[in-house]
């Protein structure tokens, strides 16, 4: 059983291993393996089904274009004196976006994007009909169609309208289909290059350590402060997947920069775990000061000869002056001194935004000052 000085040091030290361990973060959340990224896809196409509150035929001509086109491949043909006279107010022109993920299959189903590319005052109710999601190079890779999704809606009567939410882009959840798949081998790989999220080059090395020291072999080596370049050990030849799967787990403690963030509009401060200031003396009084006009009316004296009712002006300033004391903030060694020194003066957040801008221009504020 264990004695009560060796319960005290057990606690201690899981207390140690739990505060390290909330201070690192796995390597997937720092990196991006290179060549594993989505695939942005583009489409045109037709919505139909609107109540009256589609393309205006006479300011959306390509509307009826398309509609032409689409109902002559059906072998439906319109006459061409008569196109000049349709018109079709519940019919949209849109444009489809889908990202294509990586490593997508055939017949895998993805989100589309649809958004008004006309006039048209509202997507509500609408059905996309089949469009083809091309890649950059041209080719299509998927095909959309489905009712469109809006969350939201649009009344109309003679006098007033009431809307919730954008009525002109609209979601189809899983509504596009995978039609062709991008050709790889990342098994195959015998390097793979990881690329840093955010340029650091202490955060990198010490991914590259961890990934050498969790291999037992030196297979990770940096190659600058983004990428990190890691060789596919002999064990997992042709099956790089699996390797990638041991190293993005293990836990690496990020670096921070030292950094102080300022938004003046809404009063907000965010300062890192690394931001350290010199001593300095600081105070901050506030000058308050009220002017404020009235105007009074003399009246003569009774019975007075020659006496007039005239209005006189009359001003009152108020001057009032802080009382806040001079305060000597000391050398810290932690955002809590930085914060409980700042914290003494007894300043709201806003008036915290001046002082450390006046810090950081006496040069005690040791960390990148960024105002939003």
């Amino acid at each position: 059983m264990f004695t009560q000085s060796k319960r005290v040091l057990f606690w201690l030290i899981l207390f140690i291993l739990l505060a390290e361990t909330a201070q690192s973060a796995r390597i997937k959340d720092l990196v991006n393996v290179r060549g594993v990224r989505d695939n942005q896809l583009i489409g045109f196409g037709l919505v139909i089904g609107l109540a009256g509150t589609g393309d205006s035929a006479t300011n959306v001509f390509y509307s009826i274009q398309t509609i032409v086109n689409m109902l002559s491949k059906m072998g439906i043909t319109i006459p061409e004196g008569q196109v000049s006279r349709l018109k079709f107010k519940n019919v949209a022109t849109v444009m489809v976006t889908a990202s294509l993920p990586s490593f997508a299959r055939q017949g895998d189903r993805i989100d589309a994007l649809v958004s008004s590319l006309g006039n048209a005052k509202s997507l509500q109710g609408g059905t996309l009909l089949m469009a083809a999601l091309k890649g950059p190079d041209g080719q299509t890779y998927a095909v959309a169609q489905g009712a469109l999704a809006i969350g939201g809606f649009f009344v109309r009567g003679a006098a007033k309208n009431a809307q919730r939410n954008h009525q002109t882009v609209a979601r189809i959840a899983n509504g596009a289909f995978v039609e062709k798949e991008l050709a790889h081998r990342f098994n195959m790989k015998e390097e793979i290059f990881l690329t840093m999220k955010k340029t650091d080059f202490t955060t990198a090395s010490r991914i590259s350590r961890a990934i050498n020291d969790s291999m037992r072999d030196t297979i990770a080596s940096l190659m600058d402060g983004r990428t990190i370049k890691v060789v596919v050990p002999p064990f997992y030849k042709e099956n790089a997947s699996e390797f990638i799967t041991q190293i993005e787990n293990l836990n690496v403690e990020p670096d921070m920069v030292a950094k102080v963030i300022l938004d003046e509009r809404t009063g907000t401060v965010v300062m890192g775990e690394n931001v350290k200031i010199s001593s300095v003396a600081v105070a901050h009084g506030s000058l308050f000061i009220q002017i404020t006009e009235e105007a009074s009316v003399s009246q003569p004296a009774p019975l007075s000869p020659g006496g007039s009712t005239v209005v006189v002006p009359r001003t009152r300033i108020k001057i009032k002056e802080g009382e806040d004391r001079l305060l000597v903030v000391p050398k810290s060694i932690s955002l809590g001194e930085v914060v409980n020194g700042l914290n003494a003066i007894g300043v709201n957040p806003r008036d915290l935004i001046a002082i450390l801008q006046a810090i950081k221009a006496s040069g005690a504020l040791h960390a990148e000052l960024e105002i939003l």
